[in-house]
């Protein structure tokens, strides 16, 4: 997607409030690479992207950033945690196997692409199955009507839902999962690839399900036919190397804390990263995957340790480091109102289900936002998750006691005085914890 900076950072805007710095720093980075694109192959080998590593609390947006800048550009999107890995010959995941889960995630935002390419026409054949099995079935209502026309008019009414709920008994394929051969490795054995490359026909086996159910399914299936899988693979492995985008959070819990030295643990998990974010080639069952390419994005707090404290190699493969700043009651009020899916709009949403009307007063909207700013400053600061925390708490009462959507639609209006009524127990023994996610 060919989008400026500007735009990249006001697409940002509608979901993510504040942290400027950060989504200048991800915006450039995106837009290089569509410059490197348009560039020579000889001078797109020597250009490499610059990795970046954002340093905040907790539920202030870093993890956000980065998953909506790979949706808006449909980039293979992959985050991990540094603490899950662990260097050889301790017990942990390998570090390679985050690139293998990187292409998995390829594999499969490229294979939901095609899909969507070939869905009519397999929807098509779907329905044509499904309508020969109702006609079977109903072959008493045919009469003298030509077999043709009575398979169409089923297919027709197959199409238009109005057999959803008729369940039906039809042939699906049976194919065995891949055998991985070790936990994490990437390796694994396809049953179903090996018979079917022997010539013997693929096994299926009788199910029965709702005509709606076997049409998803039978749709998947056609489709399946009609994606070629190597194109797939080859596509898949191109938008892996090129657009590829590893968020690498908690990675301040593999630094040493400090004087303290470096645990010789984290420090070799350290060092196991280090030639994945400095490029090598990673084999993965779809074929090697080079990381030369691939942007990383490294966060965490950096509570206890520093920046500084991780092994100088690491601090020089990303080479932009933005700091991500607490969350302000202004920066809570316009989460709470200016976002495109705020959590006000979310629990209206969800009640609205119930035949409650919600509504929320300015005034309540700053007295939320003045209240989980006060908690985030006098105990632990974990961001706009806090908000999940108050707002749960503020609406228990009605969420309980609303049920039914029999019921006239009730309006219901949250007001500064229902906040103070309902949140007044907070400020005396601040008893959120089963509400802390």
């Amino acid at each position: 997607m060919d989008l400026s900076p500007k735009q990249i950072v006001h697409e940002l805007n509608r979901h993510i409030i504040g942290q400027d710095e950060a989504k200048k720093a991800v915006a450039i980075a995106l837009r290089n690479r569509y410059r490197r694109s348009r560039l020579s192959p000889e001078l797109q080998a020597e250009i490499t992207p610059k990795n970046i590593i954002m340093k905040g609390p907790t539920g202030v947006g870093k993890t956000e950033i980065a998953r909506r800048l790979a949706r808006l550009v449909k980039a293979p999107f992959l985050k991990v945690e540094a603490t899950k890995y662990t260097e050889v010959g301790y017990v942990g995941r390998d570090v390679e196997s985050m690139v293998r889960d990187l292409a998995e995630c390829a594999i499969r935002l490229v294979k939901e692409e095609k899909t969507q390419e070939v869905r009519y026409k397999a929807t098509a054949t779907a329905e044509r199955k499904i309508a020969k099995v109702l006609a079977e079935m109903k072959k008493e209502e045919r009469g003298e009507l030509a077999k043709d026309i009575f398979e169409q008019q089923i297919v027709d009414a197959v199409h238009e839902g109005k057999y959803d709920k008729t369940v039906i008994e039809i042939d699906v394929a049976d194919m065995p999962k891949p055998l991985e051969l070790s936990p994490g490795s990437g390796a694994a054995i396809d049953l179903g690839s090996i018979f079917g490359g022997m010539g013997l026909p693929k096994k299926t086996k009788k199910r029965k399900i709702t005509v709606y159910e076997a049409r998803n399914l039978l749709i998947a299936e056609e489709a399946d036919k009609l994606i070629d899988d190597d194109a797939v693979n080859a596509e898949a492995i191109r938008r892996a190397e090129n657009d590829g985008i590893i968020f690498i959070d908690e990675i301040d819990k593999i630094a040493g804390k400090g004087n303290q030295g470096i645990d010789v643990s984290r420090e070799g998990v350290q060092r196991d990263i280090l030639p994945i974010v400095e490029g090598c080639t990673v084999m993965t069952k779809y074929g090697p995957i080079k990381t030369d390419y691939i942007l990383f994005i490294a966060a965490g707090a950096f509570h206890v340790s520093k920046v500084e404290d991780l092994i100088p190699e690491l601090q020089g493969r990303f080479p932009i480091q933005v700091e991500l700043k607490s969350l302000t009651k202004e920066d809570f009020v316009n989460i709470l109102t200016n976002t495109e899916a705020s959590i006000t709009r979310q629990y209206a949403a969800l009640l609205a289900v119930d035949n409650i009307d919600l509504h929320f007063t300015a005034d309540a909207i700053e007295k939320i936002a003045e209240i989980a700013a006060d908690i985030n400053t006098t105990s632990e600061d974990i961001g706009a998750r806090r908000l999940h925390t108050v707002m749960e708490y503020l609406l228990e009462e009605i969420s309980f006691n609303a049920g039914g959507s029999d019921y006239p639609v009730f309006p219901v209006e949250i007001n500064a005085k229902y906040v103070e009524e309902h949140l007044a127990s907070i400020f005396t023994n601040r008893d959120l914890k089963k509400y802390v996610l």
